[in-house]
């Protein structure tokens, strides 16, 4: 029985699948293994970890797996990608590729088939792909130029909310919120973690906002609105460019679109206005199955 492996290395989780030819048999989960923005070792540990765990489901070992596929955010840069590949192969056997995160959760959407998927994790992307094989991607070029809606950017335009709410002498809850949340004592403390070098993960405010602004709070609300807004623009660029004389269909995916409401809401409300005409899929799919399946099928050179 031949045993495959799907790997979803994200900014804040990575996720760990192994499965035979049909089933899924075991799953794993760790920390970041995002290579830009925790480093080498992290990554490391963070995919050693998912291995292990999922192994030790599966009661098989790593060396039994026949392919592995890596979903990778910034895979695309040839010396992230050689490095996890290296890495990786200290971990399991049999073939390896390693892809953007973009690939493996437009597969898990669409298979091989057109469509847009828009993920909105700690980063975003939109990427999409024609009957014809083209392809087309808006955003995901990080946090300091891009990534709008993403789990960095609400945590970030929270923060930018918060303050400008206690300049304008605003009671919102959102500032308390989130000092209690980082564990900070005043606005001054604030001040200087947010600005601080390199700069603070961000992307944990997520739920504090989520539940902010479904405790009623405006300032709350308004950030995760422009978020829904910020990736309904991405998805339309990419529809745009590349599917305007076919039917579209969009999928999400990522721990913004799973756990905020109001964003999906707003993401869906919004494309249709920009896009008149598309279907929207309700589910939010799971990248780690897209890299499980490219696995499977032994597909090579899929990066665009």
């Amino acid at each position: 029985m031949a045993f495959y492996l799907g790997i979803d290395g994200g900014g804040s989780k990575t996720t760990c699948t192994i499965g035979d030819d049909t089933s899924i048999l075991g799953t794993g989960t760790s920390g970041a293994s995002n290579f830009i923005r925790v480093g080498g070792e992290k990554t490391r540990q963070a995919l050693a970890a998912a291995v292990q765990d999922a192994s030790a489901d599966a009661k098989i070992s790593p060396d039994q797996i026949e392919r592995t596929c890596i979903g990778l955010a910034g895979a695309a840069r040839a010396e992230v990608r050689d490095w996890v590949q290296r890495a990786a192969s200290e971990l399991v056997s049999g073939e390896i590729e390693i892809v953007g995160d973009n690939i493996t959760a437009l597969h898990a959407a669409f298979g091989a088939g057109p469509g847009v998927v828009v993920i909105a994790g700690t980063g975003s992307i939109a990427f999409g792909r024609n009957s014809r094989g083209d392809t087309a991607r808006a955003g995901g070029w990080g946090f300091a130029v891009s990534d709008e809606g993403s789990g960095h950017w609400i945590g970030r335009a929270a923060v930018s909310a918060a303050l400008r709410a206690e300049d304008a002498a605003d009671s919102v809850a959102l500032v308390g919120n989130i000092l209690q949340a980082w564990n900070l004592s005043s606005r001054d403390v604030l001040v200087m973690a947010a600005n601080a070098t390199p700069s603070p993960d961000f992307a944990t405010l997520v739920p504090v906002v989520i539940q902010s602004s479904e405790s009623g709070d405006r300032a709350a609300t308004d950030v995760l609105t422009r978020a829904g807004t910020q990736l309904a623009g991405i998805a339309a660029i990419v529809l745009r460019r590349i599917l305007t004389d076919e039917p579209a269909q969009v999928a999400m995916s990522g721990g913004v679109f799973r756990h905020s409401s109001l964003v999906r809401e707003t993401f869906y409300n919004r494309l249709e206005i920009l896009s008149p005409g598309i279907r929207i899929r309700p589910e939010i799919v799971d990248p780690v199955q897209g890299a499980l399946e490219l696995a499977r099928a032994g597909i090579r050179n899929r990066q665009p």
